[in-house]
């Protein structure tokens, strides 16, 4: 039997892979290898196929190659500046591809289907913290993708039967993240000495979890969690934007750096907040790294692969 992991040559999917190792099960990993995926994010050892969800038949193929007893459905568009500019790649991956990966699940019965998304299917609020029954209130054209690919799991396991589980996850950060999103273009941008830039006025409020914290909730949910529910997994640690940003200069001794204010993003959410009441409560997870440890950790990465990245 074997674990499928979609998506696995990408940030969260790579960082995955290498903590499902250590389980002695036969790893697979497909990828359409976009600009943001890279093959050196994925281990030697993993079996892997280029694939692309959109392409129905290609899915179909590794399903009818390999005998897959759980997935994982990392795989994604998930930068919202270029959603705005064209939401059609965020519907064919993120609504299309997740279709074709459900009814190949279905057809194979599989045992398992995590369904990893994100707590901006919630949209913005302004006190207190998403839960597992908070209202879908997408704002922006990726957070709307994830949200009605997170509607047609509910709706494979409510209909059909498919075992699944919905997790719906802050914001990641940590080694080989795409240097597009926020904290990579932190500590790309303070290395080149070029300024960096903040949306609107920078409070906009975050919570931030260390990726080997999420696949480590992913795993725990994998082997302890209930099929049909969702799941948040949020990192415990809110942060404002602007904060951040000067916390990054600071532990790169760059104190001084300039900082330039640029127009704020549309539709951006002002605060994001996610409760870790249900998936503490029944499992033993919860999130271990603390944000100066992870953003060290991260650092050390991006300087360490500066010209990979």
């Amino acid at each position: 039997m074997s674990i499928l992991v979609t998506g696995g040559a990408g940030f969260i999917g790579s960082s995955l892979l290498r903590q499902l190792k250590k389980f002695e099960e036969r790893i697979v990993c497909v990828d359409k290898l976009s600009y943001a995926a890279s093959l050196e994010n994925v281990p030697d050892d993993i079996e892997f196929y280029v694939v692309d969800l959109a392409d129905e038949d290609s899915i179909k193929q590794v399903f009818e190659k390999e005998t897959i007893d759980t997935v994982f459905h990392l795989a994604a568009e998930s930068h919202v500046d270029n959603s705005i500019k064209d939401c059609k790649p965020f519907i064919q991956s993120n609504v299309i591809g997740t279709v074709n990966l459900l009814q190949c699940a279905l057809e194979h019965e599989v045992d398992r289907f995590m369904h990893i998304s994100t707590d901006e299917v919630f949209g913005s609020i302004s006190y207190g913290s998403f839960n597992e029954e908070s209202r879908y209130k997408p704002r922006n054209p990726y957070s709307a993708s994830k949200a009605a690919s997170d509607h047609f799991v509910n709706a494979y396991n409510k209909t059909y039967g498919l075992p699944t589980i919905i997790t719906n996850c802050s914001n990641n950060y940590g080694p080989r993240q795409f240097g597009e999103k926020m904290i990579p273009k932190i500590i790309n941008n303070i290395m080149d000495d070029i300024p960096i830039p903040v949306y609107g006025n920078g409070q906009q409020i975050r919570d931030w979890i260390y990726v080997e914290d999420h696949c480590d909730a992913l795993i725990e949910l994998w082997n302890s969690g209930r099929v049909g529910e969702r799941y948040n997994i949020g990192g415990e640690c809110e942060l404002k934007n602007i904060d951040l940003v000067k916390k990054i200069m600071n532990l790169m001794g760059m104190t001084t750096h300039k900082i330039e204010f640029v127009k704020d993003r549309p539709g951006h959410d002002v605060r994001y907040s996610t409760s870790n009441e249900k998936i503490t409560t029944e499992t033993k997870w919860s999130p271990t790294t603390d944000i100066t440890t992870g953003l060290l950790k991260t650092i050390e990465y991006y300087e360490n692969h500066r010209n990979n990245t």
